[in-house]
């Protein structure tokens, strides 16, 4: 995931002072891995970490632990490409996705050793996590957030290696680097997903001579500013769709006027039932709010698909499908977001320049406005011009694009496959949202791609397998079957799939 709510709506030569493979070797401290266990993991595993200085300037000084885990392959003829997996976020734990990243790439875990780094801010390494935001289990405004961000911000400076500006991508992929010499692996193979993808491309930036192979999925631009640029876009798409739909239309008329008069007619005083608790909840609804719920819920096809019916019951005062939906009173995960990392990493790289271009619609506008008023205050890295670059790839690259995700869509992948070159290949799926390395058989072709022998087979791997979907169809509450005799009345108790009727 590259950005999972609207928070609960709920220098140069620091960056390349350790640029060269010998410096970065210089400054780890070596210390065996040992076997373990991880949550949600069947088998044992070997956990490890390396001391890393907390100022890349600053070899002698401060330390933090960058923890890994590596999960082994058991073939006699192991090959030394590992596959390192590059977690989402800003601020996901790539060791609470190793589960998720054994299910992808279990087939290549048989020759190759598969890897866990948690970036300095998450997971185990340093992590930097705000619980004040991140176990929120109610709406709260944008005044309120605002508060308890800062909150967490000052909580989090008072950690032994609590200054915030050494927490940035370019700062993280030299200890990427470093557990890669610390195992002495040879190239590697890259596996990002997400915001994993921008860490994937500035490794490849630093480190190009240490990539055998790179596969980035949800592709984000080392210069994009906000993760809302194209959430107005995914939802036009549903509308058009709803209209051309005959059963959408019928069922949803006049979708799109009616969702600009529902912004237009809040704030508004709600009651609905807790999703998980079955408690009834007061709450303001405000434009914030709806426009969050509504941008979290745009990520899954198949949770667009419910959206026309969630709507028009918040158009008649009823939340509950909404909130449901935008999973906004979801338990704690292990796969959440460290907001703590999160923020330094986005205020340091997209508000650390001026903006292009002002803010186009109302998702672009509340998310401007809350990064603004958070990084205005939030310490920073300074981060390397050439960041915003993408370079030309001596190694292949293999980009995976959904085209109605509302955070990274297809356009990104097109242009970043343009500036990687020759040795970059984009695959793209109309209708599907954020992330496809587990739609259909990706993972297969991820799979022939990464286990090819040679840089051209790479490229040249077969996805005809890889196919255009239809986009979900719209939900519709199912009715109760007519009884001679007997009125009907809605069965609100019953469930179904999308688009399919009794």
């Amino acid at each position: 995931m590259f950005f999972t709510t609207i928070v609960r709506m709920a220098g140069l030569s620091l960056a390349l002072s350790l640029s060269s493979p010998l410096a970065v070797q210089a400054a780890t401290k070596q210390a065996a891995t040992k076997p373990c266990r991880i949550p949600d993991f069947p088998q044992e595993v070997q956990c490890g970490q390396i001391q890393r200085p907390l100022d890349p300037a600053q070899p002698d000084g401060k330390k933090i632990d960058v923890h890994f885990v590596v999960v082994p392959s058991q073939d006699k003829n192991k090959l030394s490409d590992a596959v390192f997996v590059l977690a989402g976020g800003p601020g996901q734990s790539a060791i609470n996705v190793a589960a998720w990243g054994q299910l992808v790439l279990g087939r290549l875990n048989r020759r190759r050793d598969l890897v866990f780094v948690d970036q300095r801010g998450t997971g185990r390494s340093a992590p930097l996590r705000c619980p004040e935001l991140e176990n929120g289990s109610e709406l709260i405004s944008k005044e309120q957030s605002l508060q308890l961000t800062l909150t967490c911000m000052k909580n989090l400076q008072a950690l032994p290696y609590g200054d915030l500006r050494y927490f940035s991508t370019s700062i993280a992929v030299q200890d990427l680097e470093a557990v890669r010499l610390h195992q002495g692996y040879g190239k590697i193979n890259l596996v990002g997903a997400s915001y994993g993808t921008r860490a994937g491309l500035e490794f490849l930036r630093q480190y190009p001579q240490s990539v055998k192979r790179m596969v980035i999925d949800g592709v984000v631009p080392p210069d994009m500013r906000l993760p809302a640029e194209d959430t107005q876009k995914g939802l036009d798409g549903l509308f058009a769709y709803c209209a051309r739909d005959s059963a959408c239309n019928a069922a949803y008329p006049d979708l799109a006027l009616r969702w600009k008069k529902l912004l237009a007619s809040l704030p508004q005083k709600t009651s609905f039932i807790h999703p998980r608790l079955g408690s009834p909840v007061s709450a303001t609804i405000t434009p914030d709010a709806l426009l969050g719920m509504v941008h979290k819920t745009l990520y899954v096809p198949t949770s667009v698909s419910a959206l026309p019916y969630a709507l028009t019951q918040a158009e008649q005062g009823n939340y509950s499908p909404l909130v449901t939906l935008s999973g906004s009173f979801g338990l704690p995960s292990p796969i959440d977001i460290a907001y703590g990392m999160h923020f330094s990493v986005w205020c340091g790289e997209a508000f650390g320049r001026p903006a292009s271009k002002p803010a186009a619609d109302e998702f672009e506008k509340v998310m401007e406005q809350l990064y603004e008023s958070v990084c205005s205050a939030w310490p920073h890295a300074t981060v390397p011009a050439a960041f915003y670059t993408v370079p030309v790839s001596p190694a292949p690259v293999l980009l995976l694009s959904g085209g109605i995700d509302p955070v990274t869509p297809t356009r990104h992948g097109e242009s970043v496959a343009k500036a990687l070159g020759a040795n970059a290949r984009h695959l793209s799926i109309d209708n599907a949202g954020h992330g496809l390395l587990t739609q259909g058989c990706v993972r297969d072709v991820v799979y022939r791609y990464l286990n090819a022998k040679e840089d051209a087979d790479a490229l040249k791997v077969d996805a005809t397998c890889v196919r255009q979907i239809p986009r979900p169809l719209a939900w519709q509450l199912p009715k109760a079957k007519p009884v001679t005799g007997t009125a009907v009345t809605p069965d609100t108790s019953a469930t179904t799939q999308p688009g399919v009727k009794p």
